[in-house]
């Protein structure tokens, strides 16, 4: 094979130094023929975390991820991640794999000879319907698996970063940036001391964004928010938080306006999906702005938000929203009608669903929040062959590629690996 060897400069987030970056972009003797997929298998993996997470809507001490594997045929691999959770957009680990074994795959994977190609057929990507899913969400896990896949493989034969679909689908939407800054997040039930000395290891870190989980059984947020704003690092951090449907209609303008004279600057889904629409007369009655996160998983959930003016911020989270290309347009959409979004990030991803959204966040324009790379301080097994963790201030830089920029580690893949599933070839 031989190679393209293109260097563009980045710039340094602390600096005015450039810095050298190089993009490999391999050639095969099949160049200009299309290529096709001949193999897809799903692997079911069990990620232990590091310790136990807590917030309101679950407790838990490991995640069950689908890590999906593309093999072209010249023996290029891709992999893709999705994190099934049953109580955001109804999905199991088991059902998601079956899912995806009854969707008719080689219909739709079909040969490509270019990058661009790769991406519309990605984006065409759909699953196996789902009996009673009205919303669009409940194979959502399972298709951001296949998609990533997909992408990485055609992404690193044909020398392209997951970043430039970006580019490419939505080019209003895209800037690019060589590093992003990640904000922190405090997910455990503490309260005095222990919540300022909390503050002060986020401050210590470099953190200038943090959230603060709420809602938590047993905790009184407002006595934990009192304890907060005594560590005066509080004053000039940005904190938001996020109830994770722990409040009823009946009292969540009490619970909102009880904690607004903290300074906080968002909350994040504070009702359950099923009551939803109160929070049309719940932005009425309050000054912090509303984040759909649990009632944000498909363009039909973007729709309903807009029309029954449930938010004023959409929480994108790779998983749940069915895939890079579907967070992209869920993105463009809510920049068409003047909403807001954040990117997330599921508890639990690996290195690779981290290298997506390291590809969304450095590509993506107006993100008011960036979650995520957490890594090592979360999980066990990584899976991948270098850490692409966040560093001090949350601050981490852009993944050149090709593909997902990551490389797996096999030996760390077949330590956590419960099952696997032929999906083709």
């Amino acid at each position: 094979m031989d190679k393209l060897t293109a260097a563009r400069a980045l710039k340094s987030p602390h600096e005015n130094e450039r810095i050298p970056l190089r993009l490999t972009v391999c050639h095969s003797r099949r160049d200009g023929l299309p290529l096709k997929i001949v193999e897809v298998t799903a692997v079911h993996v069990r990620i232990p975390l590091r310790k136990p997470i807590r917030h309101a809507s679950h407790t838990r001490d490991s995640t069950e991820n689908a890590i999906v594997r593309c093999t072209l045929e010249d023996r290029t691999e891709g992999y893709g991640e999705g994190v099934p959770r049953e109580y955001v957009t109804g999905e199991t680990i088991d059902g998601a794999i079956d899912l995806l074994k009854r969707s008719d795959l080689a219909a739709q994977l079909l040969p490509c000879g270019d990058y661009a190609k790769a991406v519309t057929m990605a984006e065409r990507l759909r699953l196996a319907p789902v009996p009673g899913d009205d919303r669009g969400c409940q194979g959502n896990a399972a298709r951001c698996a296949l998609e990533l896949a997909v992408l990485d493989a055609y992404g690193k034969r044909f020398g392209q970063p997951l970043s430039a679909v970006t580019r490419m689908l939505t080019p209003s939407l895209h800037d690019a940036r060589p590093h992003v800054r990640y904000s922190g997040a405090i997910t455990s039930a503490r309260a005095g001391l222990k919540m300022r000395i909390a503050m002060w290891r986020m401050w210590g870190w470099g953190f200038r964004q943090v959230k603060i989980k709420v809602g938590l059984p047993g905790q009184d947020d407002v006595a934990r928010f009192e304890s907060v704003r005594k560590a005066w690092v509080a004053r000039k951090i940005d904190l938001r938080i996020d109830a994770n449907e722990a409040w009823s209609p009946a009292d969540v303008v009490a619970r909102i306006q009880a904690l607004e004279p903290y300074g906080i600057t968002s909350v994040e889904q504070p009702v359950p999906h099923a009551d939803v629409a109160c929070l049309a007369e719940v932005r009425r009655q309050v000054r912090v702005p509303i984040m759909l996160d649990e009632s944000l998983c498909s363009q039909t959930d973007a729709e309903r938000a807009l029309g029954e003016h449930t938010c004023d911020l959409f929480n994108l989270r790779l998983s749940k929203c069915g895939g890079f290309i579907p967070s992209l347009r869920l993105a463009q959409f809510a920049r068409q009608h003047k909403l807001g979004y954040q990117l997330g990030c599921q508890i639990g991803e690996t290195s690779l669903l981290s290298a997506a959204g390291r590809h969304f966040a450095t590509s993506v324009a107006d993100l008011r929040f960036v979650e995520g790379s957490y890594d090592r301080h979360l999980v066990r097994e990584a899976l991948g062959a270098k850490d692409i963790t966040f560093k001090w201030g949350g601050w981490a830089p852009a993944l050149p590629g090709p593909g997902l920029g990551v490389t797996l580690d096999p030996k760390a893949l077949e330590r956590v690996t419960v099952r696997k599933e032929p999906l083709l070839g």
